[in-house]
């Protein structure tokens, strides 16, 4: 399955050892493969470009959200109608690429949901339950996983969506703007590998990002 209309966009920071296994992996369902550096000092770059993704840099490290953003620009410039992310350290299964695209003809946006097992650490399983939690209560949207980066979008409600965020507070930015325009969202299961050298959201990012929610409810 191939796609003009639709870009996958993966935002990497230092992720030389897993990015080009993604890129090859999407490229099985698109020609649009954007990757953009987000300041790396390694060969990430270089690996992502060799593997046929179109690279963007950043000069210095920005975050994931300016990331994501520059990637959309870029896409939306080069005809992309639909928009799918991923992240770059090697968690998320392409394969799954094709749920997303189908949903995307019924919704607006998709989100994907890791399974809380034991498989995903404990941290991690207790920080996506008080932020599902947070989500029901503050925007009354009902997600399992609010913190997944496997997702994608229509290009119509880009700015509907659209956030201001720089940092891991995107992927709930996007979905309290998903709650305050009323958009049509799914979620869908993913298949989610676990690496030993996880770089992700802290607990002090966590935090920081609850204290947002309340923020973006009070003063929007």
């Amino acid at each position: 399955m191939s796609s003009l209309r639709f870009a996958v966009i993966i935002p990497a920071y230092n992720e030389e050892s897993h990015v080009g296994d993604i890129v090859k992996k999407a490229l099985e369902y698109t020609r649009t493969v954007i990757v953009v550096d987000d300041g790396s000092s390694d060969k990430t770059s270089r690996t992502a470009d060799n593997s046929g993704a179109i690279v963007v840099r950043h000069s210095v490290n920005l975050g994931k959200g300016a990331a994501l953003k520059t990637g959309c620009e870029l896409a939306f410039s080069l005809g992309a109608e639909k928009i799918i992310f991923m992240d770059a350290d090697g968690q998320h299964n392409a394969k799954n690429i094709s749920k997303f695209i189908e949903l995307l003809e019924k919704y607006d946006v998709v989100i994907g949901y890791r399974s809380l097992n034991f498989k995903m650490p404990l941290v991690f399983r207790l920080g996506n339950w008080m932020m599902a939690t947070a989500t029901r209560f503050l925007y009354n949207i009902d997600l399992k996983d609010t913190q997944c980066g496997f997702r994608a979008f229509n290009k119509r409600v880009y700015k509907k969506i659209s956030w201001e965020s720089l940092d891991y507070s995107v992927e709930s930015e996007i979905i309290a703007n998903i709650g305050k325009h009323n958009l049509k969202y799914t979620a869908v299961p993913i298949e989610t590998i676990y690496k030993d050298n996880y770089k992700g959201t802290t607990i002090f990012d966590g935090m920081m990002i609850l204290a947002n929610m309340v923020k973006w409810k009070l003063i929007r």
